[in-house]
């Protein structure tokens, strides 16, 4: 039985929901570089999760992909529940519920968040020119999360704030395949997010043994460590 394909990809219906999610994508990075709970911010990394699974979707109905449902549900699953769930668990064991670090003012964040985001439309225009389509038109929003990822990396010191920062940067992966190539095959797919989740899990266990031997979470203490 073939897989109905969608009336138009360029139908209100699918434009709004390509807007939804890549919005709430969008949204979810900028607001990480504004929020200083560390429960927040992954309440903030679950919706962002949510948001990449209904893009996922999106695709599937656009491109008649019926094995992306799947995909859509594993990246549920992982980015949306258990992801944000063990980030959550290890701020609140190891007591770093609040990132302290003053390395970028929220204010500042906001208009470096800004600036990152133009940087990512303009580069990716040459993309956009060479397949002018529904889905290309709004790839440059996962470019964006890209840069977004590394600058919570670069100004966070929270161990979890870090890890944060780490699935930021790969949902902007995810979502400039899913937009530019219709996603891959689900065995690599489910690959790669179970090597996120790994390194979550890893580092979830170096920061449960940074706050027993140093007390903290802080990352900067780290440097004054000497042999």
């Amino acid at each position: 039985m073939l897989w109905p394909q969608a009336a138009a990809p360029e139908s209100a219906a699918m434009a709004q929901a390509l807007a939804l999610t890549t919005g709430l994508l969008l949204l979810t990075a900028v607001l990480q570089l504004w929020r200083r709970s560390l429960s927040g911010s992954t309440s903030l990394l679950a919706i962002q999760g949510a948001a990449l699974a209904g893009l996922v979707i999106t695709v599937a109905i656009a491109e008649g992909a019926p094995e992306l449902f799947a995909v859509a549900l594993l990246v549920l699953a992982l980015k949306a529940a258990i992801i944000p769930m063990l980030l959550h668990r290890t701020a609140l064991k190891t007591g770093g519920t609040l990132e302290t670090s003053h390395r970028v003012h929220p204010t500042a964040g906001l208009l470096w968040a800004a600036l990152l985001t133009t940087v990512a439309f303009l580069a990716a225009r040459p993309l956009v020119s060479a397949s002018p389509g529904p889905l290309t038109k709004v790839a440059p929003v996962g470019l964006a999360l890209v840069l977004l990822g590394f600058l919570v990396l670069l100004t966070r010191h929270q161990a979890v704030s870090q890890l944060v920062g780490f699935v930021i940067l790969d949902n902007g992966i995810a979502t400039v395949a899913f937009l530019t190539s219709g996603g891959v095959p689900l065995i690599v797919e489910i690959g790669v997010m179970i090597d996120v989740l790994f390194v979550v899990v890893i580092l979830r266990v170096l920061a449960s043994q940074m706050r027993s031997v140093f007390g903290a979470t802080d990352l900067d203490d780290l440097t004054e460590l000497r042999d």
